[in-house]
Protein backbone atom coordinates (compact mmCIF):
# COMPACT_ATOMS: atom_id res chain seq x y z
CA UNK A 1 0.00 0.00 0.00
CA UNK A 2 1.13 3.27 -0.91
CA UNK A 3 -0.48 7.03 0.42
CA UNK A 4 0.93 10.41 -0.94
CA UNK A 5 -0.20 13.28 1.26
CA UNK A 6 -0.01 16.74 0.06
CA UNK A 7 0.00 19.58 1.84
CA UNK A 8 0.65 23.78 1.27
CA UNK A 9 -2.12 24.25 -0.94
CA UNK A 10 -4.19 28.00 -0.14
CA UNK A 11 -4.96 31.80 -0.72
CA UNK A 12 -2.60 34.09 -2.13
CA UNK A 13 -2.73 37.05 -4.00
CA UNK A 14 -1.49 37.15 -7.79
CA UNK A 15 2.25 38.11 -7.81
CA UNK A 16 2.76 35.76 -4.58
CA UNK A 17 4.12 32.10 -3.92
CA UNK A 18 3.01 29.15 -2.89
CA UNK A 19 4.82 25.89 -2.25
CA UNK A 20 3.20 22.65 -2.31
CA UNK A 21 4.74 19.60 -0.47
CA UNK A 22 4.15 15.55 -1.53
CA UNK A 23 5.02 12.79 0.44
CA UNK A 24 4.78 9.50 -0.52
CA UNK A 25 4.62 6.39 1.99
CA UNK A 26 4.09 2.80 2.31
CA UNK A 27 5.59 -0.21 0.36
CA UNK A 28 8.38 1.47 -1.69
CA UNK A 29 11.11 -0.08 -3.89
CA UNK A 30 12.13 2.99 -6.09
CA UNK A 31 9.89 6.08 -7.44
CA UNK A 32 10.55 6.42 -10.92
CA UNK A 33 8.78 10.00 -11.55
CA UNK A 34 7.07 11.66 -9.53
CA UNK A 35 4.84 14.85 -10.49
CA UNK A 36 1.84 17.57 -10.39
CA UNK A 37 -1.33 17.71 -12.17
CA UNK A 38 -4.07 20.00 -11.84
CA UNK A 39 -7.91 19.96 -12.42
CA UNK A 40 -10.71 22.56 -13.48
CA UNK A 41 -14.07 21.37 -12.72
CA UNK A 42 -15.56 19.04 -15.70
CA UNK A 43 -12.10 18.93 -17.65
CA UNK A 44 -9.15 16.45 -17.69
CA UNK A 45 -6.37 16.89 -15.37
CA UNK A 46 -3.08 18.41 -17.28
CA UNK A 47 0.59 17.89 -16.65
CA UNK A 48 1.91 20.96 -14.48
CA UNK A 49 5.72 19.60 -13.64
CA UNK A 50 7.49 16.39 -13.15
CA UNK A 51 10.69 14.86 -12.07
CA UNK A 52 12.08 11.42 -12.75
CA UNK A 53 14.41 9.79 -10.54
CA UNK A 54 17.74 11.00 -12.16
CA UNK A 55 16.66 14.33 -12.32
CA UNK A 56 14.80 14.83 -15.58
CA UNK A 57 12.07 17.61 -15.72
CA UNK A 58 9.58 18.68 -17.51
CA UNK A 59 6.75 21.88 -17.63
CA UNK A 60 3.86 23.10 -18.85
CA UNK A 61 4.22 25.87 -21.05
CA UNK A 62 1.82 27.76 -18.82
CA UNK A 63 4.03 27.54 -16.17
CA UNK A 64 7.48 27.70 -17.45
CA UNK A 65 9.87 30.03 -15.83
CA UNK A 66 7.36 30.61 -12.90
CA UNK A 67 7.28 27.11 -11.05
CA UNK A 68 9.92 24.39 -10.22
CA UNK A 69 9.92 21.25 -9.18
CA UNK A 70 12.54 20.30 -6.53
CA UNK A 71 12.90 16.12 -5.08
CA UNK A 72 13.66 14.82 -2.06
CA UNK A 73 14.45 11.29 -2.64
CA UNK A 74 15.83 10.45 0.96
CA UNK A 75 12.42 11.66 1.70
CA UNK A 76 10.57 10.41 -1.12
CA UNK A 77 9.12 13.52 -1.41
CA UNK A 78 8.35 16.29 -4.47
CA UNK A 79 7.73 19.85 -3.91
CA UNK A 80 6.07 22.33 -6.75
CA UNK A 81 7.40 25.79 -5.82
CA UNK A 82 4.76 28.66 -7.12
CA UNK A 83 6.32 32.13 -7.60
CA UNK A 84 4.51 34.99 -9.89
CA UNK A 85 0.84 33.20 -9.07
CA UNK A 86 -1.97 33.97 -11.63
CA UNK A 87 -5.63 34.07 -11.04
CA UNK A 88 -5.55 31.39 -13.93
CA UNK A 89 -3.40 29.22 -11.21
CA UNK A 90 -6.62 28.79 -9.53
CA UNK A 91 -7.39 25.13 -9.39
CA UNK A 92 -6.92 21.70 -7.47
CA UNK A 93 -3.56 20.79 -7.59
CA UNK A 94 -2.88 16.92 -7.09
CA UNK A 95 0.53 14.93 -6.59
CA UNK A 96 1.53 11.93 -8.99
CA UNK A 97 3.94 8.95 -9.06
CA UNK A 98 4.80 5.95 -10.74
CA UNK A 99 6.24 3.66 -8.31
CA UNK A 100 7.55 0.15 -7.86
CA UNK A 101 6.98 -1.50 -5.08
CA UNK A 102 9.20 -4.49 -5.59
CA UNK A 103 12.42 -4.94 -7.52
CA UNK A 104 13.60 -6.74 -10.66
CA UNK A 105 11.30 -6.35 -13.44
CA UNK A 106 8.28 -5.90 -12.04
CA UNK A 107 5.24 -3.61 -13.11
CA UNK A 108 5.25 0.57 -12.29
CA UNK A 109 2.28 1.40 -10.90
CA UNK A 110 0.53 4.64 -10.48
CA UNK A 111 -0.27 6.44 -7.63
CA UNK A 112 -2.49 10.15 -6.80
CA UNK A 113 -2.88 12.05 -4.00
CA UNK A 114 -5.76 13.32 -2.58
CA UNK A 115 -5.61 16.96 -3.98
CA UNK A 116 -5.25 20.41 -2.66
CA UNK A 117 -6.93 23.78 -3.64
CA UNK A 118 -4.55 26.63 -4.80
CA UNK A 119 -6.35 30.07 -5.27
CA UNK A 120 -4.84 33.24 -6.20
CA UNK A 121 -6.73 36.48 -6.21
CA UNK A 122 -6.06 39.35 -8.32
Amino acid sequence: QVQLVESGGGLVQAGGSLRLSCAASGSIFSIERMGWYRQAPGMQRELVAAITSGGTTNYADSVKGRFTIPRDNAKNTVYLQMNSLKPEDTLVYYCNALIKTKGGPGPVYEYWGQGTQVTVSS
